[in-house]
């Protein structure tokens, strides 16, 4: 049902074979435009959302600020960030500088008096050849801290990538759970991976998800990671579930955490609660998992659902028929993007024509095949998009318009793609509020963000006042 993209390598782009005439993609045995950055980037992410760590990066001073921009995605205000950097210059590179780690981990335990510190090496460190995990063994009794060792570079892999390993490096931290006598199992459920997300503002999906959890009594123990504690990490394994709000990271996390702590992954088969339907799927499936009556969960999909249709019936009534049979290119996540489909397709009657993901989505794309079959359409699907492929994949496929970020805008503009939806991040957008993507919220959210592009593409930008 998949027809893929395809390029001269296709193990390469990781992408589904296709049994229908492929696109191709020239000139592309190396990545041109990359939208997703180094594995520093998806570690400083995970990391940045820890409360009580540091991290010492072993790198050039321009690795410093992909860690920054962790903690700035966090909303992390600078005089909570506990970040030491070894500041690698041409000589420390040629001579080694271990010494100098050396230093900067002794200086950092005694001004942070964190409980643990992240010792972060990176490319030049990788280039060098040092030895991060014996440097940290030997240098252990000395310091305070309980020293874990990341190795990041680049060469290691992408953002996504960088955010497993984050996630890899907590899992040693989460205790096992006591022993609970006989009765009936807690709703206790801990959060994985909620910064894995397009979505701007994506803590207010977060918040959405905490939200609904909450009306139905269910205790949320540990956000793995967003403003939480190291003890709040500590006691994750107390849970009696875990909730991935990902389908681009997480799951091997997610799977060691069954393994270890006898927590299993749920509603890991379905699409995110995006649009109105998957939504109502989410909520039901949640609901059906820990065994709560369906009086209790019906108020919350009538209240929501009566929202999303008298919300439009007033404001949209005219907007909704300019929708119908308008082919669409979807350029998101797989967190994002395949709970779109359905809502694009079936609540406003689009035609996705091509769907473009940032991640390879390896764990994922079983349930991408399933919605595409259930719904009887067959896009296009490239996994791993550069900038190139994004753009490539928009001048050969016909589109009306495009749903992506404000990178896709700048494209569709260039290529004459009259419409384009900048709903996603990086936006050109200014954000004052936080505004959830998930739920019956979250589909009037984007349908705003819709809508107003739609009327900006009709505007005259050739008046002439007199």
């Amino acid at each position: 049902m998949l027809s893929a993209i395809t390029s001269e390598n296709s193990q390469k782009l990781n992408v589904i074979p296709s049994h229908t005439e492929p696109l191709t993609f020239d000139n592309c045995d190396h990545s041109k435009d990359p939208i997703v950055g180094c594995a520093l980037e998806g570690i400083a992410n995970m990391v940045a959302g820890i409360k009580d760590v540091s991290i010492v990066i072993h790198s050039p001073q321009g690795c410093a600020s992909t860690v920054a921009a962790g903690y700035d995605n966090h909303e992390v205000d600078f005089t909570k960030r506990k970040v030491g950097c070894t500041r690698l210059f041409e000589s420390d590179i040629v001579m080694g500088a271990s010494e100098k780690l050396k230093g900067l981990i002794k200086e950092a335990d005694q001004s942070f008096k964190a409980k643990v510190m992240f010792v972060v090496g990176t490319c030049a460190a990788d280039i060098i050849g040092e030895d991060i995990q014996g440097l940290c063994n030997s240098i252990q009794p000395e310091i305070n801290a309980k020293l874990v060792p990341l190795l990041a570079g680049g060469f290691r892999g992408n953002a996504y990538d960088g955010l497993e390993m984050g996630l890899e490096a907590l899992l040693p931290f989460i205790q096992k759970r006591q022993k609970r006598r006989g009765g009936k199992k807690p709703r206790i459920v801990n959060i994985i991976a909620p910064q894995a997300n397009v979505n701007p503002t994506w803590w207010a999906d977060l918040q959405w998800v905490t939200q609904m959890l909450k009306s139905l009594r269910i205790k949320v123990q540990t956000v793995i990671s967003h403003g939480t504690s190291f003890e709040e990490l500590e006691k994750a394994g107390n849970a009696t579930a875990n909730i991935l709000l990902s389908h681009d990271v997480g799951y091997k996390f997610a799977r060691k955490m069954q393994e270890t702590h006898n927590i299993p992954l749920i509603l890991d088969d379905i699409p995110l609660p995006i649009g109105v339907q998957n939504t109502t799927r989410w909520l039901k499936a949640l609901a059906a998992h820990f065994k709560i009556d369906e009086k209790r969960v019906e108020p919350l999909i009538n209240e929501g659902e009566n929202r999303v249709v008298e919300t439009l019936r007033k404001r949209a009534l005219m907007i909704i028929p300019r929708y119908r049979n308008c082919r669409i290119a979807v350029s998101a996540d797989g967190t994002m993007g395949i709970g779109l489909v359905r809502m694009l397709f079936e609540e406003l009657e689009m035609i996705p024509e091509v769907l473009l993901f940032r991640s390879g989505m390896r764990e994922s794309r079983s349930i991408l095949e399933r919605e595409l079959q259930s719904m009887g359409i067959s896009p296009r699907v490239v996994f791993s998009a550069d900038g190139y492929q994004i753009k490539q994949a928009l001048a050969d496929v016909d589109t009306d318009a495009v749903i992506g970020s404000a990178w896709e805008k700048y494209m569709a503009e260039e290529l004459g793609i009259k419409i384009a939806f900048d709903v996603f991040s990086p936006t050109n957008r200014e954000t004052y509020l936080d505004r959830p993507y998930f739920g019956y919220e979250g589909m009037i959210n984007m349908m705003e963000v819709v809508a107003n592009d739609w009327e900006r593409a009709f505007r005259s930008k050739h008046i002439h006042w007199t």
